[in-house]
């Protein structure tokens, strides 16, 4: 029997991959990754995305 998942599951389900789709295509093509941290941007290289 399968758990019915609700509409915030589905949408955290679908962020996830998302942000999964964007690391993966900033590590493919080899440009930095923009994130936020301690209220300031930050970019990290391609080589240190895990």
């Amino acid at each position: 029997m399968k758990k019915r998942l609700s509409l915030q599951d589905k949408a955290e389900a679908a962020l996830k991959k998302a942000v999964r789709g964007v690391v993966e295509h900033h590590k493919k093509t080899g440009r930095p990754l923009a994130i936020w941290e301690n209220g300031k941007t930050v970019l990290i290289s391609p080589n240190a995305i895990k």
